[in-house]
């Protein structure tokens, strides 16, 4: 069975791409109504010049030359100022656009499921947002409108000149068919080269966005001449991309100008021969056809740019469109609502799996108390950091339920739940920004004084008054101008100005200095005082205080109880942990 083929353009994506051109109606029928009167004005002013010629040049009339010559420069006005008028709203209406699409699309980021973000590449997703933007901004700048103004163009100047000579016509209509088909050649050819373009593209905005990022660990093991040799095998393949487009160019633009002198010649010879032999042709019709001819060969030449800029514009708005039809959000089915959050967390029977069939906690059920700090310990991979994740939605559980205060967390909103939660992560993310901005996160209404406040509560005041700037010091990218004991107080001071109900400690002690750590752990016993607080921890010495030590293996919870209770299980799990981390010397005390 043959394989269907694909046309260059789908109109579908241009259909969606003019929904939100509805909004700007009126700029849109402007710029319409521009090309119309765009292409009248083109053709008046070849047919003044036959009469120039005619009844002017031939005739040696210098008030019907000046009269035709002075029509030709009112036409010549006209004209410019038509396209000028469409051009420059065409363009006005592209950035609008695409300033509400961008604006829609990272709005529809933001909704995104982590799970989504987990496979999809960030480098992609900044293409769709930066790079593919510009593209569709040039479908309506630079591709739909100059594309509709040359077509109004062609049909009118083919009309005039099947109504002046029909002849002279047909000598055009003989060479059209080569042009015509060279394009619609042309255009499939480049539709395919412009998807491999775009596609080379974002993987070369993938590889460096994360080699930029990981360039430590790239020099830490040495491996920058084969980072290289991969950087440039990606390049290459995006150079021969564009490759395809210079040469599918460099054939078709010779064939174009080949037709035009094709249909001078002609003009000129059968023009010329019949204007000496008889009556029928004068030399201004000639002339003029000649004009006419040019007029219509060169939009011809010029639409294929323009067709090759609309076709990378669909290339690029169906790849943008895919991410905002990407169905990939977290579904919210409001029904309920907290007044007033006491922090009571309850998971029941919930099993999850990151992959359908491959389940990274069995049947986890456990309760916690308001105002208690609860700590989650096992190895690597026992599904601990998978629990927080869950608590905030950040994922879907397969069954089960969590509650929140006995309010099932899948009856609130996201807005709501998260924010009762603060969580402070092992790796922290800071902006490039100050440390206040990043302590904040832009939120208005809290206050310097409030920040500052906060941080002189927990311990932290001291050592961010001591940076150059104090709270407007600039971390840059990543917080790359603090030491990472640095970043983790910063974060930690985040979660408690937001005055969360419940508090997630995420291996937020796992790799600090002791300075910091002793810093951290004064901020954790102030910030955990009277909010209910989960945990996570590999340094057991770290959760000793908590009222609950929940310990996982393998997805299960397979003990819980204080230290103490926990390290009396002869053969426990968290107490072999314990002897393994620190011998039995205080197990026996």
């Amino acid at each position: 069975m043959s394989k269907k083929k694909e046309s260059p353009y789908d109109l579908r994506i241009l259909g969606k791409l003019l929904v939100y051109a509805k909004a700007y109606k009126f700029v849109f029928v402007l710029c319409t109504v521009g090309a119309v009167f765009y292409a009248g004005f083109v053709v008046a002013r070849p047919y003044f010049l036959q009469y120039a010629i005619d009844k002017g040049i031939s005739t040696k009339d210098y008030g019907n030359l000046k009269l035709y010559i002075s029509l030709m420069l009112v036409m010549l006005i006209l004209e410019v100022i038509t396209q000028l008028t469409y051009i420059y709203f065409a363009n006005w209406l592209g950035l609008r656009v695409v300033k509400d699409i961008r604006v829609k699309l990272f709005k529809h980021i933001l909704g995104f499921k982590k799970q989504y973000f987990d496979t999809n590449a960030i480098g992609k997703l900044v293409t769709r947002a930066i790079n593919d933007m510009d593209r569709i901004a040039d479908v309506f700048s630079q591709g739909l409108f100059m594309i509709i103004a040359d077509l109004l163009k062609m049909i009118a100047i083919f009309g005039f000149m099947l109504y002046k000579s029909w002849q002279l016509t047909l000598i055009v209509l003989a060479i059209l068919p080569i042009i015509i088909i060279a394009t619609r050649i042309f255009h499939i050819k480049m539709k395919a080269a412009f998807e491999q373009v775009r596609a080379q593209v974002s993987n070369l905005n993938t590889f460096i966005q994360e080699h930029l990022s990981g360039m430590k660990i790239v020099q830490m093991f040495a491996q920058e001449d084969r980072e290289f040799e991969k950087f440039k095998a990606i390049n290459e393949k995006h150079k021969e991309g564009w490759i395809k487009t210079v040469w599918y160019n460099s054939i078709f633009f010779p064939i174009a100008e080949l037709s035009g002198s094709l249909a001078f010649g002609f003009l000129v010879w059968y023009g010329g021969l019949k204007t000496i032999e008889s009556d029928v042709f004068t030399f201004g019709l000639v002339v003029m056809f000649i004009e006419l001819t040019n007029m219509l060969f060169r939009p011809l030449r010029q639409i294929a740019d323009k067709f090759n800029t609309l076709q990378m514009g669909m290339v690029a708005a169906k790849r943008v469109l895919a991410v905002l039809e990407e169905e990939n959000t977290i579904e919210e089915t409001v029904s309920n609502s907290l007044k007033e959050v006491k922090g009571e967390i309850a998971f029941k029977n919930v099993k999850f799996g990151y992959l359908k069939d491959e389940l990274v906690l069995r049947d986890v059920s456990f309760e916690v108390k308001p105002g208690q700090t609860i700590a989650i310990v096992g190895a690597t991979g026992a599904g601990k950091s998978t629990i927080i994740s869950l608590l905030g939605r950040f994922y879907e559980i397969n069954s089960g339920t969590i509650s929140i205060d006995g309010a099932d967390i899948n009856s609130l909103s996201l807005k709501e739940l998260r924010g009762y939660i603060s969580i402070v992560l092992q790796d922290v993310f800071l902006f490039a920004d100050t440390i206040f901005n990043n302590i904040t996160l832009g939120d208005e209404t809290i206050t310097k004084e409030e920040v500052e406040s906060a941080a002189k509560n927990i311990g932290l005041h001291q050592f961010i008054d001591s940076l150059p700037g104090g709270y407007d010091y600039n971390v840059k990218e990543r917080g790359a101008m603090l030491s990472s004991g640095q970043r983790q107080l910063i974060a930690f001071l985040r979660a408690y100005i937001a005055k969360p109900k419940i508090l997630v400690l995420d291996e937020a002690t796992s790799s600090i200095d002791i300075h910091s750590e002793q810093l951290i752990q004064e901020a954790t016993n102030k910030i955990t005082e009277g909010r209910t607080s989960i945990v996570i921890a590999h340094r057991l010495a770290t959760i000793k205080k908590a009222d609950v030590i929940l310990v996982m293996d393998k997805g299960e919870v397979v003990e819980q109880g204080s230290h103490e209770e926990l390290l009396q299980k002869t053969k426990g799990y968290y107490r072999n942990l314990y002897e393994v981390q620190f011998g039995g010397a205080e197990i026996e005390k």
